[in-house]
């Protein structure tokens, strides 16, 4: 997946946004050769409980503070404009509709590659974008065909040039490797939680947003 151009699709909860997430797009921009990337923050994503989750307009503004400054990032607010829940196919949809021909590159985690089974026409994201799963050492830098969802399975075949699965639609899976940075919403959350700093763990106007409205006080610091 080398040529140039194109436009990252990096969609999740968000609750908050924080450094890894923004080295995670950085280097996948980067390597990947992105004009752009776009943060989709999910409305109401079917796999998370509502009541684990900041209010939406509270997490897409913590996203756009966080990227304010950089060009080659975007927010989206795609999802929180569309009523039900937040499934990525139909944001992806949407967005081809919109963009036309241009080439999309939807970003994901490995954990969330693994459950990629499980979510709505999931074998019809690789006819509509590139597929980029991301993960932090000790992982092995590459894909085996067993990891592929089975539904999908069938519908790759392994390209030795560009050391990447492509679909018969014409796009490509990889699996990057990205510097392993040890944090997590999770343990942010719990963080302010316990009235623990949280500083250089996400950006100094995210912190501060989260202070200025009282986010993640209450959250169980179990999660």
């Amino acid at each position: 997946m080398r040529q140039p151009g194109g436009i990252g699709i990096f969609g999740g909860t968000f609750n908050p946004i924080h450094l890894g997430h923004l080295r995670a797009a950085e280097e996948v921009r980067e390597r990947v050769g992105l004009d752009e990337v776009r943060f989709v923050p999910a409305a109401a994503p079917p796999h998370k409980s509502a009541g684990e989750l900041a209010p939406a307009p509270d997490r897409l503004r913590m996203v756009e503070l966080a990227i304010a400054d950089l060009a080659d990032f975007r927010t989206s607010a795609i999802e929180l404009e569309r009523p039900g829940p937040s499934y990525s196919i139909d944001t992806l949809r949407a967005l081809r509709n919109q963009l036309g021909e241009v080439r999309l590159v939807f970003i994901l985690g490995l954990d969330a590659f693994r459950e990629l089974h499980t979510w709505k026409d999931f074998a019809e994201i690789f006819g509509l974008s590139d597929v980029v799963v991301v993960t932090r050492p000790p992982c092995p830098d590459g894909l085996t065909p067993a990891q592929i969802p089975l539904a999908a399975r069938e519908a790759f075949r392994y390209d030795p040039i560009s050391e990447s699965f492509r679909h018969a639609s014409g796009h490509v899976l990889t699996f990057q490797r990205i510097t392993a940075l040890d944090i997590s919403a999770a343990t942010i959350r719990a963080h302010v939680a316990a009235r623990r700093s949280i500083r250089f763990l996400v950006s100094p106007a995210v912190e501060a947003y989260i202070v200025e409205r009282g986010l993640y006080r209450q959250e169980d610091v179990r999660r």
